[in-house]
């Protein structure tokens, strides 16, 4: 890369936020510009030729980044003698982890999660999205401490104060990837903009929610699904497994389904291996769903 001078003009420069004009200057500004700028990271509008070989660029707007925040659980932080083995569970937050690696990626594109928000302290996410690159703002809240320190307050608050901290994101999508907590209507009334909050500014648009969920539509809906498909399928009662991505409806798991993928599943089996196949799917189809969503909000 060659020693440019840049002048920023108008706008800023920063990962992918808005910008609209830079100079360059360089002795050999012609030989200058592409080296410094490859085409295929800004969309160029005009180019101007002051004198003594300096180059006024003038870019388009890019597109502001399309925001996520991600709801987790997790069931806790890893032993350090486990740390280097963990690869596969949805509990320790590999979901999560499948979604940052995707970013700005052409699988999730022009994309980046605001905020991650887990309602167990210790769930691994956590510490997952702080060890990004650049690291992730995290936050938690969790229902039993919530009522505890608001006497009064009932489950229904406690969705409404998770909403609180979702619309202060102004998020362009809500992921649920294991969050073991059902939202009510006093989350969905408020992302979906039907109820304002006090003190809350009203939500003009709709936020889209999806949940990331181990079975296929229509069955196994709720809690525990793995271990219910894994024993049903060998007692004879279900010929198929899979994992869908749906959309998030008052009606647990019940939403319509944006991403379906039937996953392998062997008689005799162990548990943990037909798991660690149905979690590798669903590394994929977290991240199909999110885009997909995304999308549907605000194209890439």
């Amino acid at each position: 890369m060659c020693n440019c001078t840049l002048r920023l003009l108008r706008g800023k420069i920063l990962g992918n936020r808005q910008y609209n004009e830079i100079e360059i200057r360089h002795r050999d500004a012609a030989r200058a510009f592409p080296s410094f700028w490859p085409a295929d990271h800004v969309f160029l509008r005009r180019l101007v030729h002051p004198v003594h070989a300096e180059r006024t660029v003038t870019m388009a707007e890019e597109k502001p980044s399309r925001k996520i925040v991600v709801l987790i659980s997790g069931s806790g932080t890893i032993p350090p003698e486990l740390q280097s083995a963990v690869t596969c569970s949805p509990t320790l937050g590999t979901n999560l982890q499948a979604l940052i690696d995707a970013l700005n990626t052409d699988a999730l594109p022009n994309a980046h999660i605001s905020l991650v928000l887990s309602n167990r302290k210790a769930a691994y996410g956590l510490t997952r999205a702080a060890s990004a690159q650049p690291p992730i703002p995290t936050a938690y809240l969790a229902l039993q401490p919530f009522l505890k320190a608001n006497p009064g307050k009932t489950r229904a608050d406690y969705d409404a104060e998770v909403a609180r901290i979702v619309i202060r994101e102004k998020p362009d999508l809500v992921m649920l990837a294991g969050w073991m907590h059902v939202l009510g209507e006093g989350f969905l009334e408020v992302v979906s903009g039907a109820r304002p909050l006090d003190g809350e500014p009203a939500v003009q648009k709709p936020i889209k929610v999806i949940n990331l969920h181990p079975a296929l539509p229509g069955a196994f809906d709720g809690a525990h699904a793995i271990e219910r498909v894994y024993e049903a399928f060998q007692k004879g009662e279900i010929d198929k497994a899979g994992i869908m991505v749906h959309r998030v409806v008052r009606e647990v798991d019940c939403g319509e389904p944006l991403i379906v993928r039937e996953v392998e599943i062997r008689k005799g089996e162990p548990i943990e291996v037909f798991e660690e196949r149905l979690h590798r799917a669903e590394w994929e189809a977290i991240v199909e769903g999110a885009r997909k969503a995304l999308d549907e909000v605000r194209p890439s």
